[in-house]
């Protein structure tokens, strides 16, 4: 039986949920929330979709009862608190960490084998407070980052070049948000390197734009992004789930590869059933190095600061 949790049914996890249930790949999606019926609700509208949308996914709620998750392939965590006017980033990796410890608690007790995807913010150091509270191999905890910035990049490119954003193969690294490394000698256009297709001027413009990118959604809509975090977990999920081996870019705890250790970087990795199958050690030239050192040297500095906290 295929069966994948997403826990917190707030807009982020209720989109990956939906999205999930539609491609119609799983047999069971499990909705947690800690609000009472919040996960039931939403699970409940969902399913009521199935027969106009075409699927068979069974989707069902929970009220923080885990035992609903027991035996599920992939969970990914959406769990935490926005930051908050008048909210230090110490408070929020406080008060983010010790919700993702329970519930990654939770997860593992319900499913040891399952590969745990962390989409909580701040993305970085939840990936690493996850792996550390989970007990499990680094290839089986990591973080959705690469996928959305490399979604909402490629979306800005394809809208600038009016072509298909399905043509356009792009890669970032590093940092999820303003640290971010782009890598636009890995972009391409159908084949076609994005450097011939979009002026040098424009392009660090769109570079800029997709740095920010959560950002702006922010300040249109005065809330996170949720529509394509939610299917950017999924996206995820599934190359897991079907064994697909999709080459993306995800945050991994990196062990020697461009010279950094014991750091959690959005990196090109292999996803399969085994989880992160493979970390792609591409090229890098001085610039684009330094770039991903000064990124870096960011997450170390959150990770210190949560280290710091000796939370657990």
């Amino acid at each position: 039986m295929k069966k994948v949790s997403v826990i917190g049914a707030g807009n982020v996890g209720a989109t990956c949920a939906d999205v999930l249930a539609r491609k119609n790949f799983l047999d069971e999606v499990v909705l947690v929330d800690i609000k009472e019926g919040l996960a039931e609700g939403k699970a409940l509208d969902i399913w009521e979709t199935a027969s106009i949308s075409h699927f068979n996914t069974r989707v069902t709620g929970s009220t923080n009862d885990y035992s609903k998750t027991e035996g599920s392939e992939v969970v990914v965590i959406t769990s935490g608190l926005p930051r908050k006017p008048g909210m230090s980033r110490d408070d929020l990796i406080s008060t983010n960490a010790k919700i993702v410890k329970s519930v990654t608690d939770n997860v593992v007790a319900a499913s040891p084998d399952a590969k745990i995807i962390i989409v909580s913010n701040p993305l970085d150091v939840m990936t690493y407070a996850a792996h550390i509270a989970s007990g499990k191999n680094a290839n089986e905890v990591f973080g959705q980052a690469g996928v959305l910035d490399t979604a909402r990049y490629r979306s800005f490119l394809a809208s600038e070049l009016d072509v298909s954003p399905l043509d356009i193969q792009a890669l970032l690294m590093g940092g999820h948000g303003d640290t971010m490394v782009p890598l636009p000698r890995y972009t391409t256009v159908s084949g076609i390197p994005v450097t011939q297709l979009v002026a040098k001027e424009k392009l660090d413009s769109i570079i800029e734009r997709t740095k920010k990118g959560g950002g702006e959604i922010v300040n249109l809509l005065g809330t996170s992004a949720w529509y394509a975090p939610g299917t950017s977990a999924a996206q995820m999920v599934e190359s897991v789930v079907l064994n697909q081996k999709h080459i993306f870019p995800c945050c991994v705890r990196l062990d020697g590869q461009w010279g950094e250790k014991d750091v959690y970087l959005g990196a090109p990795v292999k996803l399969g059933r085994n989880g992160v199958e493979e970390i792609i050690e591409i090229d890098l030239n001085d610039e684009e190095l330094e770039l991903l050192k000064i990124s870096s040297g960011h997450v170390k500095d959150v990770m210190k600061v949560f280290d710091d906290m000796k939370l657990f």
